[in-house]
């Protein structure tokens, strides 16, 4: 009778710890999104599927990286968690640390050794761009050390520098971007329409970025 007993026991204790396990995944997810550094904790401890997906295709450690929660961020790249990972739109933990100035998570990421510097975003750029045009310097600075292609083209015909011009208002944030990319390299690479970074600085009027080129960059055209 004792023998049925423990029998039973080992049964129930069984189907505990596989709805435990089956349910770790959500948790994962749920645990993240609340921002509970415990149930995120207990969650990899119980061997929750670090992929595991929400409804717009975003894994725990990119949902981390929206909220910029540098610790539960931590936790999931100690675990394994895949920094490129991408979601319905193209997003990875990588590319939207870069994109955003999530910079102590970007950080992370790139200690861990895994990110993919050629991986590109939806609009085929690297993170590099993005960082450049939505006016991140210290981002910019951070993915400059790295060997990151500075001279990427995305699929609208732009560089890094371009974006910095083009979609950036001019300014002293966009001048100190502008200064990094020079003094990094950064090639003047026209756009599909045959006109370079200097020639949009010039046309925009913002003349302290029209000369930071012109003293720095070399034209890559030919004569």
């Amino acid at each position: 009778m004792l023998r049925v007993f423990m029998f039973l026991i080992g049964l129930v204790t069984s189907g505990n710890i596989a709805a435990e396990a089956k349910e770790a995944p959500l948790m994962l997810i749920e645990a993240v999104a609340a921002g509970d550094i415990p149930a995120i904790k207990a969650a990899i401890v119980r061997g929750a599927e670090l992929e595991q997906r929400d409804d717009k295709g975003r894994t725990a450690l990119l949902l981390a990286t929206h909220a910029d929660n540098l610790e539960a961020a931590k936790l999931l790249i100690a675990a394994g968690a895949d920094v490129n990972a991408k979601d319905d739109i193209q997003d990875t933990p990588f590319l939207y640390a870069g994109a955003e100035g999530r910079n102590e998570i970007l950080k992370a990421i790139l200690a861990s050794g895994k990110a993919n510097l050629k991986d590109t975003n939806r609009f085929g750029g690297t993170a590099l761009i993005p960082a450049a045009d939505h006016g991140f310097p210290e981002t910019v600075a951070i993915l400059l050390e790295t060997d990151i292609d500075i001279d990427h083209v995305n699929d609208l015909g732009w560089t890094a520098l371009m974006e910095a011009v083009i979609l950036g208002d001019g300014g002293a944030v966009q001048q100190k971007i502008v200064g990094l990319l020079v003094d990094a390299g950064a090639r003047d690479i026209p756009d599909n329409d045959g006109l370079s970074a200097l020639q949009h600085a010039r046309q925009r009027g913002y003349d302290e970025i029209a000369q930071r080129i012109a003293e720095g960059v070399a034209d890559p055209r030919p004569g």
